[in-house]
């Protein structure tokens, strides 16, 4: 089977980004590794020697996991996260309301969790980082 997992970019506050989701989802880490890290060999890739996160990647269910790094001057692109939403489908309505609440801590409620006309338990928020979050449950499934 083939999988879709969001892919995130920061200027160098990687680590606390993903320590927050990390006590968020209640997970931790597959892998976390610092461009300092990098291998000799590999040093032709990613030329820092920092302790900023190279790759980091957190599974957040059996066919998701959630990755991300700090943007780097190897790569010369500026960070952007004004044009997606990380969308989670969860198996029952406490399970959204929990991770709406706890994502949202610090950052901005957009549309409260509610009830909608298509049938889900749907809200959206941008959390402390100011990454945009869509939570659902759909109802049929009660």
């Amino acid at each position: 089977m083939t999988t879709l997992n969001p892919y995130l970019f920061f200027n160098g506050n990687c680590e606390e980004v993903f320590n927050f989701y990390k006590s968020v989802f209640g997970i931790d880490f597959k892998y976390i590794g610092r461009y300092k890290d990098v291998p000799q060999k590999d040093k032709h890739i990613f030329h820092e020697e920092d302790e900023k996160i190279m790759h980091v990647s957190l599974p957040i269910s059996n066919e998701t996991t959630l990755m991300g790094s700090d943007n780097t001057e190897f790569f010369k692109q500026p960070v952007s996260v004004n044009n997606f939403s990380l969308y989670i489908n969860t198996d029952n309505k406490d399970e959204a309301n929990r991770l709406f609440n706890e994502l949202s801590i610090g950052g901005q409620i957009k549309v409260p969790m509610t009830e909608t006309f298509w049938g889900s338990y749907y809200g959206i928020l941008t959390d402390k980082f100011n990454i945009s979050w869509k939570i659902s449950f759909d109802i049929n499934n009660e």
